[in-house]
């Protein structure tokens, strides 16, 4: 039963082998992360033409991922494998009895002369559609032990994921608590610079100057965003279906905000906050380059 995770890497390992009277089969199959799906295979010559199937099932049950599938055929020595050929063998004691029967004088050979006679002893070769058929089979196995790895892997990223999006929602949080502190101090600060010269100011100009420092320092809007960006990777992660792009393309979005954070950041305080968060964001998109 293939797993139905809603998170699946790009990575992962299957191999599956068969063995019959015909020989044995052994087929690997290995997948890497990659932009889009490619498919590269190494048949034997013998099974080549089965390559456009498993082709078209890697595009219906995959969608990213370098794939590589290596098939191996062993036939078993057939060199002295033997079967009689009946139909030349009825056909050999027809033309006897008529013999018995116009010279009855003439000996009759026994039944190991007659497998001597051209055509009734021959070599038996190897079924290829048996071969082909189980193959096939074989394919669809490592397929689904395929698929299945993905699937565990991918449970494994999403809960990496999810533990830096609650230490991404833990700096938001710190930095939102900090935030009034800040700006009171930045305030006070501004005002023991301008003591000294605010004689020279108009009160108006003062004001505004200090409203333009709280506009500067204010990161709510960037805040906003950040939990916004957090709350979407979250969703992503419980939807069904490829999703590698789609987070990859938040992951942009959530450093973009990080380091407007970090370019506004006026104390220690939150530009640590900042550069932790540019931490988590670059662990959760190395994580998400396997996912497909």
């Amino acid at each position: 039963m293939v797993a139905h995770s809603k998170v699946h890497s790009m990575t992962a390992f299957a191999r599956q082998s068969r063995e019959s009277d015909w020989g044995s089969l052994q087929l690997e199959l290995r997948s890497v992360n990659q932009r889009y799906l490619e498919p590269f295979f190494r048949l034997p010559e013998a099974l080549r033409d089965l390559e456009p199937t498993f082709r078209e099932a890697l595009r219906t049950r995959l969608a990213r991922g370098k794939v590589e599938c290596h098939l191996r055929f062993e036939p078993t020595d057939v060199s002295e494998t033997l079967a009689v050929n009946h139909t030349r063998l009825v056909a050999l004691a027809e033309a006897l009895g008529e013999i018995r029967e116009a010279l009855p004088q003439v000996a009759m050979p026994d039944a190991l002369s007659l497998l001597d006679h051209p055509g009734v002893l021959e070599s038996q070769g190897v079924d290829l559609e048996a071969v082909k058929s189980e193959a096939t089979a074989l394919f669809e196995a490592a397929l689904d032990e395929l698929i299945e790895a993905r699937a565990r892997e991918g449970d494994k990223l999403a809960a990496l994921i999810r533990e830096r999006l609650a230490g991404v929602r833990e700096q938001v949080a710190e930095v939102r608590r900090l935030m009034p502190e800040i700006l009171a101090r930045q305030r006070a600060l501004l005002l023991d610079r301008l003591e000294t010269v605010k004689a020279e100011l108009e009160p108006q100009r003062l004001e505004a100057e200090l409203v333009l420092l709280a506009q500067k320092a204010d990161v709510d809007e960037e805040l906003d965003r950040l939990e916004t960006h957090v709350g979407e990777v979250a969703r992503q992660l419980e939807q069904k279906g490829p999703k590698g792009r789609r987070l990859d393309f938040l992951m942009q979005e959530l450093n973009r905000e990080a380091n407007t954070l970090s370019s506004k950041s006026a104390v220690a305080s939150t530009t640590r906050c900042a550069v932790e968060l540019k931490v988590l964001i670059e662990q959760m998109r190395e994580q998400i380059q396997n996912i497909e």
